[in-house]
């Protein structure tokens, strides 16, 4: 029998399936899922770094009040102006007659550099004059004779939550006691205040009369005769009383995490910003009506409305304050009217509840 010669099958390597356009899309989209959670994640405890640091910013305000305090016995109320008979004659200050405030010195962040080693920069200013005589004044004033380095910035002053290129030029209000026109000075800002008081509209909507308060920690109605505060007199407790509250972006006006345009009534910008301005210090304002094209619509809300008088940050659900014992404490943004002027008040016999 003879066997014929067969062929050898012919076989081919088989490939490798690759992916479908569907599978291909389904990874795409559960790598974008995990990317987002990712990044979520990242600027969630971004916020968190940046809420404790501004806290423990706050923290070293507080120790710094008590320090001067025990070195003292007494801390300094929002403002500081000097009577005519104490004032210094020589050389004399050319601004009393152009300048209301020309008698006034530093805010009471400003009396704190000492306190937060800062004293170099501290003994830069004498604090025996007005931030406005020429003694504290650097050039280009007209017979300025500090040293710029006066207007150094103060990190410990702001908060890092806060957006970059906030603006802090005080150079058009100098120009009534002689700085040169159109330049600007830009002068190093601070994102915590004390307060002078409730604005009437807050009041109201705390039960009290509609009228001004001037009892906050370190508020006055005489800021020449009783421009200190001693701790006896906070008789609410210093653990019950603000002292410190976060009051971020400015000079920036913000409405509600956004900044104001020019158009805006009341403009972009508000005034007071430099840490050395007494003027950080406001009345709060009851806020729940406002609007953006009502920024001070008056109503009962408090917390990060609108950073022209009120606690503000840039942290979601509410700001760093630091208590009159040196507590940093994080007042939410649906704080009760109520709750938040027993805590302003440093004598109104309030029982303040949690904040």
């Amino acid at each position: 029998m003879s066997w014929g010669v067969f062929p050898m099958p012919t076989t081919h390597p088989r490939l490798p399936r690759g992916f479908s356009l569907i599978e291909l899309l389904v990874v795409i989209a559960i790598i974008g899922m995990l990317v987002g959670l990712l990044l979520s994640a990242v600027q969630s405890a971004r916020e968190t770094a940046r809420r404790i640091a501004c806290g423990n910013n706050l923290r070293q305000v507080g120790i710094a009040l008590h320090a001067h305090e025990s070195a003292r016995g007494f801390v300094p109320a929002w403002r500081k102006e000097f009577s005519w008979a104490e004032y210094p004659k020589d050389p004399p200050n050319p601004h009393f007659s152009v300048v209301v405030a020309g008698r006034t010195t530093l805010g009471a962040i400003g009396h704190l550099l000492s306190y937060v080693e800062h004293g170099v920069l501290a003994s830069l200013f004498d604090m025996t004059r007005g931030l406005a005589d020429p003694v504290n004044l650097p050039p280009p004033f007209p017979q300025g004779q500090n040293s710029p380095a006066c207007l150094a910035p103060v990190p410990l002053f702001v908060c890092p939550g806060t957006p970059a290129r906030v603006p802090s030029d005080y150079g058009g209000v100098y120009e009534v006691i002689g700085y040169p026109a159109n330049t600007p000075l830009i002068l190093p800002r601070t994102d915590y205040a004390p307060f002078r008081g409730l604005h009437p509209s807050l009041a109201a909507c705390a039960g009290l009369p509609a009228e001004f308060t001037h009892n906050a920690m370190l508020g006055s109605t005489d800021f020449v005769n009783r421009r200190t505060v001693r701790f006896r007199e906070i008789t609410d407790g210093l653990s019950k009383t603000l002292a410190f509250v976060e009051q971020a972006g400015r000079q920036q006006r913000f409405f509600r995490g956004r900044p104001l345009p020019a158009t805006a009534p009341g403009g972009a910008t508000v005034l007071y910003a430099f840490y050395g301005d007494w003027n950080v210090a406001r009345h709060a304002r009851g806020l729940s009506a406002a609007t953006e094209s009502e920024p001070q619509q008056a109503g009962c809300a408090i917390v990060n409305v609108l950073n022209d008088d009120n606690p503000y940050s840039f942290h979601p659900g509410g700001v760093s304050a630091v208590m009159g014992d040196g507590a940093v404490t994080f007042m939410a943004e649906a704080i009760d009217a109520t709750v938040f002027a027993a805590l302003m008040s440093r004598d109104g016999g309030e029982v303040a509840a949690s904040h």
